[in-house]
């Protein structure tokens, strides 16, 4: 089933039915998405065909079935959707041989600046993502955390209206992970630029996206704003005790209310007078209530529970 975003919301990728099959694998399964402008969030576990998707997207695969459009263009236009995207792949895409400020300077003619446009826009974008000074070396010469930032700078270079990146931190230590994190972050808060990032870091995906698509086995198993994903139905009660947890929970079902132990906490439904019957149940058991409220999870907390459960339906 499609899921569109809020009404009114400017859809910036839209499949149907898309799927992308490589022999008996079907990376993309039959994927009907609609995702938002904005800054979003691609996660998955190995394997969920995360990048299958954003080479779909790109053009740069031809679907096996359905169809998609980005930025209201269908995928099949090719070079003049690819146009308006920046792409920083996962893997090393770099010409060793090449300057830093002329790898820069020629993906921006490929992508459609004439020559002056192309050598005046990388100087700038190097200068943004701090690589001013070594720009005249070899791109053979850089260090790890220099690639990645000139990676960034050619996804820059043409001015595009969305940015797809795919694992950006890859292989940076703390600080340049920081570093780059700040960039994606600037361009993400840029008036009209919508980003994609995928990452298997997600508390990097949580500090700078508002929206997240999760895929497993090429199919879409959530999605949806991201405060709203991570915090529970309001209905419910969210309890972390220090003690016997199954016994606790057990007690409370004897009180008549409902209640389950998950991997964040155990869950109860609200009724009048639930705070006073929690606090009694962990009374007669000697068990001491650390937190009890709505449902506040963390991305990866919601990750691993929502993959445990979409495996379960597979088992």
């Amino acid at each position: 089933m499609l899921r569109r975003p809020v009404e009114g919301t400017i859809v910036l990728v839209e499949t149907k039915n898309l799927t992308k099959v490589f022999g008996e694998v079907r990376a993309v399964d039959d994927l009907s998405v609609a995702i938002p402008e904005g800054a979003i969030g691609l996660v998955g576990p190995n394997g969920a065909g995360k990048t299958t998707f954003l080479r779909l997207l790109l053009s740069l695969l031809q679907p096996t079935a359905g169809t998609a459009k980005v930025l209201g263009r269908n995928i099949l236009d090719g070079v003049p959707l690819r146009e308006r995207i920046g792409y920083m792949p996962e893997h090393d895409c770099l010409i060793p041989d090449m300057t830093g400020v002329g790898l820069v300077a020629f993906m921006g003619r490929v992508s459609g600046l004439d020559a002056d446009s192309a050598i005046g826009r990388a100087h700038d974008v190097l200068q943004f993502v701090g690589v001013e000074e070594e720009r005249y070396r070899k791109v053979a010469e850089y260090s790890t955390g220099m690639k990645q930032k000139v990676k960034l700078a050619q996804s820059m270079v043409h001015d595009p209206q969305l940015y797809i990146f795919d694992e950006p931190t890859t292989g940076l230590d703390p600080r340049g992970r920081t570093e780059m994190l700040d960039l994606v972050r600037a361009i993400a808060s840029s008036p009209g630029r919508n980003v994609i990032l995928s990452s298997h870091l997600l508390p990097d995906v949580e500090t700078i996206c508002k929206y997240v698509v999760i895929l497993d086995g090429g199919h879409q198993i959530a999605a949806g704003d991201l405060h709203d994903l991570l915090t529970g139905a309001a209905d419910r009660l969210r309890i972390d005790i220090r003690g016997d947890r199954e016994a606790f929970v057990q007690r409370l079902r004897e009180a008549g209310l409902e209640a389950e132990a998950g991997p964040t906490g155990v869950h109860v439904g609200r009724r009048p007078g639930v705070e006073a019957e929690v606090f009694q149940a962990a009374k007669a058991l000697g068990a001491e209530v650390r937190y009890m409220g709505r449902e506040i999870r963390s991305l990866e907390e919601f990750f691993l529970e929502l993959v445990a459960r979409n495996e379960g339906k597979g088992a």
